[in-house]
């Protein structure tokens, strides 16, 4: 039987914690900059946790 291939869309954009929480970057803070004020960039910077449904749809894309 052949091994089920992880998701390599999904292992460059998502992350397990060691309790199995799924981490992710905030959308909206690659381009574009310009117009939003500091305030909205500090605001995207740094990770945020999956939502419990969609993180297990992520964890089976990641065959964990």
């Amino acid at each position: 039987m052949p091994k089920n291939k992880t998701h390599s869309g999904t292992k460059k954009r998502f992350k397990i914690t060691g309790s199995g929480k799924v981490l992710r970057e905030r959308a909206g803070k690659r381009h574009l900059l310009e117009h939003k004020s500091s305030r909205v960039t500090r605001r995207l910077t740094g990770n945020a946790e999956m939502a419990p449904g969609d993180a297990a749809k992520i964890k089976k894309l990641l065959g964990k």
